[in-house]
């Protein structure tokens, strides 16, 4: 799965809006809706954040695991 369904799937399992994820990664919903369809590449800073709005980690939502649970390193 690529990134951009990964997107798309953690925002619809939390029943949130493409503006409400928008304004947690202070971006508007256009550009948003961008990174959703693949159009434009997301930014290293907001997958950052997207992945500390869901608890999840940067590998789950860029495809490279299908673990979605966060494992921190101490």
């Amino acid at each position: 799965m690529l990134y951009p369904q990964r997107l798309r799937a953690l925002r619809e399992d939390n029943d949130l809006t493409q503006r409400d994820v928008a304004e947690v990664i202070k971006t508007t919903p256009q550009y948003y809706q961008k990174y959703e369809r693949g159009i434009r590449p997301l930014p290293v800073d907001r997958l950052i954040l997207l992945a500390d709005f869901y608890h999840t980690s940067t590998d789950y939502i860029l495809g490279r695991t299908n673990d979605p649970s966060f494992h921190k390193k101490d």
